[in-house]
């Protein structure tokens, strides 16, 4: 055992006697003071989950405290009546106490899945199925990302809630969510997302599962299984036993011309198909780039528009693909690819950053910032980051904030990549190689260096290379504007987001809150302005340029207001179906998400492009509580059908505008 397991192993022995000790004082309480003294157990119960190893150190002691009255007198007491989607939502949405109590609860569970524990109530079958419901509704946070309402909940207990989520799958078993999993997988897949840890981590599993002698599961979820599996592992005719990356090199050598060409294709095809790219992949396209380059369209899965900036800057292209495209870092092909179908190299100063950027040195700063995006013996910081750029160029929609509560700055990434894109280039060249970041407030240059000397800023996690240098650096002058705003009496937004994000912001400002007393002040206002402002058939069919910036109040399942978001506003149109929706960009990188009241959030099916969310209109600004406009395009004399306000006051009173209605309104 290492010095650095001892220690843990001695850290985790200390709370488990604490536990102990708390469990004996319990048993001997009266039962009448059971639930009223739980509190010394909870709270050792929890310092105990928290740690690794901590659900099986509590697991082994379900008994003991079951027998004490853990559950007296609580709504847990009897476990036959817990309904798994309230158990789902309690792991998720729950104070401390409550959050506990479910963790707890659930091991009791698994204890009678396994005969640890008497059947007097609950048949092991049956607390198997209340498990397999409560992992299948919970999916996500046993591989994926929190969404909004997760992230501000849970806080410190996030970790937590993911190893216990962990441990019960391990003893329940693979197959009691693997549908569901294949399900969630395609659902964040639709996204585009740029960091893809979680989904290869889920995809592994599957194929494990799959590849077991465990039951079967459906042949709908099976094919759906096998494209991830097969796009991941060996997405074409050479590669599809997953042969290792030595004996498929060796494969390509003896390849003729055709034989290749159809390698190329069906590299481009798996990766456009799926947003996965395979590291054999990355080890083709460096082949081809000596042996045929005439075949790189055909691996990138190119249009004639792609094909055509390739061909106007091959040098560029090619030096990209042999800096920074390796089986580590294969996702760059999909941002590549991206990259050359949007055109972002015909934008002048963009190709003269990118080879700044090729050679650029990093700091040592920037190097622990990266830090955790490493793979051992794989490709250097500074490749990373090259990497990382390219994905950010080619998907200014797949960035996001992970668990980490930054959206301001994700928001500000995604935006510069798709309105300004040599600007990104210029602040990563900053953070990366001088630690500094210089950006200009009403006049006033404020320094990122001079910042984090106060307040030295930390490394993030679960984000892509480009958003761990730059966000810490961002966040710290995101702040510093709204620190130099307080005083003026007003949201700070007005003036932090034109001068942070860039001129193409709208100097106009609506916000439906009043900061002094924070209730709704002129919410038919505030609605009658958006639609004369965004909605195509009010507002002399001006279409949205650049994306804006807006704020939203995130609600939960239940309608309650959870917190404030930044997010930004892509375009409003019909959808396939002739209603009229708003195309949001939510740095959170969520999947479906059920904001209460019927308010459900798509991000396919409705029209959406790839990163997009996107809710009905009225469905959408009952969620918004800020929003910037060019004055000069709003549209006068605007006409609002009064049924649609009224819809959407029900909408903000039912839901997070409920306790924030002026006493004389409500």
């Amino acid at each position: 055992m290492t010095e650095g397991n001892s220690e843990q192993q001695q850290r985790l022995d200390r709370f488990a006697q604490r536990l102990d000790q708390a469990c004996q004082r319990l048993a001997r309480t009266s039962a009448f003071a059971k639930f009223t003294h739980s509190a010394e157990v909870i709270e050792a119960a929890r310092r105990l989950l928290a740690e690794p190893g901590g659900a099986e150190a509590v697991y082994q002691r379900i008994g003991a405290l079951d027998a004490a009255g853990i559950f007296s007198g609580s709504d847990w007491e009897t476990p036959e009546l817990l309904q798994p989607e309230m158990a789902a939502n309690t792991l998720k949405l729950s104070s401390d106490h409550m959050l506990i109590l479910e963790c707890l609860s659930e091991l009791r569970m698994v204890a009678i899945v396994e005969g640890e524990l008497p059947p007097e109530r609950l048949s092991p079958e049956a607390a198997r199925q209340f498990l397999a419901k409560v992992l299948a509704l919970n999916v996500h946070l046993v591989f994926g990302e929190l969404n909004e309402a997760e992230r501000v909940r849970l806080g410190r207990h996030a970790s937590m809630v993911r190893q216990h989520q962990r441990f019960v799958l391990e003893r329940v078993g693979f197959d009691a969510l693997v549908e569901e999993l294949i399900t969630e997988i395609w659902r964040i897949l639709q996204q585009r997302p740029i960091q893809l840890d979680n989904v290869k981590e889920m995809i592994t599993n599957v194929a494990v599962y799959l590849n077991s002698d465990a039951p079967g599961v459906p042949m709908a979820s099976t094919r759906g299984a096998e494209r991830l599996i097969s796009a991941l592992y060996g997405p074409t005719r050479a590669s599809q036993e997953d042969p290792g990356l030595d004996a498929f090199i060796q494969r390509l050598q003896s390849m003729d011309e055709q034989t290749l060409r159809n390698e190329a294709l069906g590299f481009g095809r798996a990766m456009h198909d799926t947003g996965l790219v395979s590291p054999y992949h990355a080890t083709f396209l460096r082949f081809i780039l000596d042996n045929a380059p005439d075949l790189v369209p055909s691996t990138l899965g190119l249009s004639s528009t792609g094909v055509e900036v390739l061909a106007s800057y091959s040098e560029l292209v090619h030096r990209l693909i042999r800096e920074a495209v390796w089986p580590e870092t294969a996702d760059a092909i999909y941002g590549l690819a991206g990259l050359l179908e949007r055109g972002v190299l015909y934008h002048g100063p963009v190709p003269p950053a990118l080879w700044r950027q090729i050679h650029l040195t990093l700091s040592a700063d920037a190097q622990r910032l990266l830090a955790h995006t490493e793979f051992s013996g794989g490709p250097s910081a500074r490749v990373r980051l090259l990497a990382g750029v390219i994905n950010v160029l080619g998907r200014p929609l797949g960035i996001g904030q992970g668990d980490n509560p930054t959206c301001q700055s994700a928001r500000a990434l995604s935006m510069w990549s798709t309105n300004d894109p040599d600007y990104l280039l210029q602040v990563v060249a900053w953070a990366a190689r001088d630690n500094d970041v210089i950006t200009h407030f009403e006049g006033h240059a404020l320094s990122s260096a001079a910042l984090a000397a106060r307040q030295p800023p930390q490394p993030l996690w679960d984000v892509d290379p480009v958003s761990a240098v730059t966000v810490p650096h961002l966040d710290a002058l995101y702040m510093e504007m709204g620190r130099l705003c307080v005083g003026r009496g007003e949201d700070p937004h007005r003036w932090v987001n034109p001068e942070f994000h860039g001129w193409w912001v709208g100097r106009g400002f609506a916000i439906v809150v009043d900061v002094a007393t924070g209730y709704l002040v002129d919410l038919e206002g505030f609605v009658r302005r958006f639609y004369a402002c965004y909605h195509p058939l009010h507002n002399g069919n001006n279409p949205v340029i650049h994306s804006q910036p807006a704020g939203i109040a995130v609600t939960d399942a239940s309608a309650r207001f959870v917190g404030w978001h930044a997010i930004s506003i892509e375009r409003v149109g019909f959808d396939p179906e002739g209603v009229m929706r708003v195309y949001f960009f939510n740095p959170n990188n969520d999947s479906t998400q059920d904001w209460g009241n019927g308010v459900v959030v798509s991000t396919e099916g409705a029209g959406e492009y790839h990163g997009e969310s996107s809710l009905p209109f009225e469905q959408f600004v009952s969620r918004l509580y800020i929003f910037h406009y060019d004055p000069r395009d709003e549209a006068e004399g605007v006409v609002v059908p009064e049924d649609a306000v009224a819809r959407i006051r029900e909408l903000v009173v039912n839901s997070w505008g409920g306790s924030r209605q002026a006493p004389e309104d409500a």
